[in-house]
């Protein structure tokens, strides 16, 4: 058994952790980056890319099984077919790309990556299982970006028809009838692109309404194309068990019954994974939720150990744990750097797809502001209808006296590009009026954000 030493340790490859080790590479810091999994971790290898990837190709799918049908652009299709096979091994064939480009970049920055289960002894030293044998590690800085894996239920263990997102991804052809336990995004990310490949899909969520987590105008036009899709959903109702039908579920307000499903896939959260690989044996401070308790540094209850990614909590994104992974590459490196992030935008990427960035209506009256509310419908976008893609709006919410932007929303096809846009207005601390007053380019769906923000003084023109 060899010994090594480093600077710095990242356990974890996946976004959070790569872009630590790739920034400290790039630094100077002397890096170590292990994990088991190829480099990218879960949203490059089994969540982010290659879900985007079958949604892509279902949308695909049904455009052309749309177009043998009814197309209003007078476009005519032999009825289609897919071969889920081949669409997987194109998805797989980006997934490796990526994962190339990743470990490309570890080469470039001069991070040394070692394929293998890493185990925390203390906070100074990791053991690497690997193949050919064990390496022991010494580092004088460790950041834990161990990420997250799917809720199991108990009456529901994942195995035979019961999937996660994971085996979602891999299936070699669409399920007859796929029942989804979980309205929440993955849930309706994966249950709408198995509609659109010919799935009789039955969503099952427990609360008044799917996606919870966004207010009821956000999520009408999901709910009306779910409905276009035949896509069944049970709301107030939770999975029990596995029934000789499929799922044994109960409504609140009634007993147990069946429905058909030849595959169950459980979209009820993500666990941290801070009970694997030796952290537990840290004993961290966690805080209430049951995450590794962090400050504005990402720095744990231990010194020189740093957390990054879903094990710190809420939100569970991507690009939140990039930005935390290169946070700490910076304060190891010695820099006085801080997390001083206003906001964090999400995507569901539905049919429409959803981005929030910073407070909704609701959030922001909460929280003692006196707000006004600007929103644009898609239905007034020359370029929405050039998409056939009407359904939708943009929103802003607004300071009233300030005109201070506190959140900015939207539904609508492909809406997720204005993501980018929403979080530099909030972050730049932007009024209504300096984006009223920016030459918004013509035909785009980014205009809707200016109509957005004439609305919240009353001065819409296209409405």
């Amino acid at each position: 058994m060899s010994v090594g030493k480093c600077s710095l340790l990242v356990l974890g490859a996946g976004p959070g952790g790569y872009v630590c080790a790739i920034r400290a590479g790039q630094m100077g810091i002397d890096t170590v980056i292990v994990d088991e999994m190829a480099p990218g971790g879960t949203c490059l290898n089994v969540g982010c890319i290659p879900s985007k990837a079958l949604i892509h190709a279902a949308n695909e799918f049904h455009k052309i099984t749309h177009a043998s049908e009814q197309s209003a652009l007078g476009i005519k299709a032999a009825a289609p077919t897919i071969d889920l096979g081949a669409t997987v091994g194109w998805k797989d064939a980006i997934v490796r790309r990526l994962n190339g480009g990743v470990e490309g970049l570890f080469k470039k920055a001069g991070v040394r990556h070692i394929r293998g289960r890493g185990e925390v002894l203390d906070g100074k030293t990791v053991r690497v299982f690997r193949d050919g044998g064990e390496e022991t590690i010494r580092t004088d800085a460790l950041v834990l970006a161990t990420g997250s894996m799917p809720t199991e239920l108990p009456k529901l263990p994942f195995g035979g028809k019961v999937i996660s997102s994971t085996e979602a991804l891999s299936l070699s052809e669409p399920p007859a009838a796929l029942a989804v336990v979980g309205g929440g995004y993955i849930g309706l990310e994966l249950g709408t692109a198995y509609a659109k490949l010919g799935s009789r899909v039955t969503v099952i969520e427990a609360e008044q309404r799917i996606l919870p987590q966004y207010d009821a105008a956000l999520t009408r036009p999901v709910e009306q194309s779910l409905e276009r899709l035949r896509v069944t959903v049970l709301t107030r109702t939770k999975a029990l068990e596995l029934s000789d039908k499929g799922l044994c579920v109960q409504h609140a307000d009634d007993g147990p019954s069946d429905i058909d499903a030849d595959r169950i896939l459980v979209t009820t959260g993500r666990t941290p994974r801070i009970r694997e690989a030796g952290i537990e044996g840290l004993a961290l401070t966690l805080t209430q939720d049951g995450f590794i308790a962090v400050d504005d540094r990402c720095a744990t209850s231990m010194r020189g150990v740093y957390a990054i990614g879903d094990i710190t909590g809420d939100p569970m994104l991507a690009h939140k744990a990039m930005a935390q992974g290169e946070l700490v590459a910076e304060v190891v490196a010695g820099h006085r750097s801080r997390w001083d992030r206003t906001c964090i935008p999400a995507v569901c990427f539905t049919d429409p797809e959803i981005v929030t960035c910073g407070l909704l209506p609701d959030e922001a009256a909460e929280k003692g502001f006196d707000v006004s509310v600007g929103q644009f419908p898609l239905a007034a976008s020359g370029r929405a209808m050039t998409m056939e893609a009407a359904s939708g709006f943009v929103r802003a919410v607004a300071e009233r006296d300030t005109g201070r932007i506190l959140g900015l929303q939207a539904v609508g096809r492909d809406i997720s590009e204005l993501s980018t846009a929403f979080a530099i207005a909030i972050e730049m601390g932007v009024v209504v009026d300096d984006i009223a007053g920016v030459i918004h380019a013509h035909p785009t769906l980014g205009e809707g954000l200016q109509e957005a923000c004439f609305a919240v003084g009353g001065k819409t023109i296209h409405v």
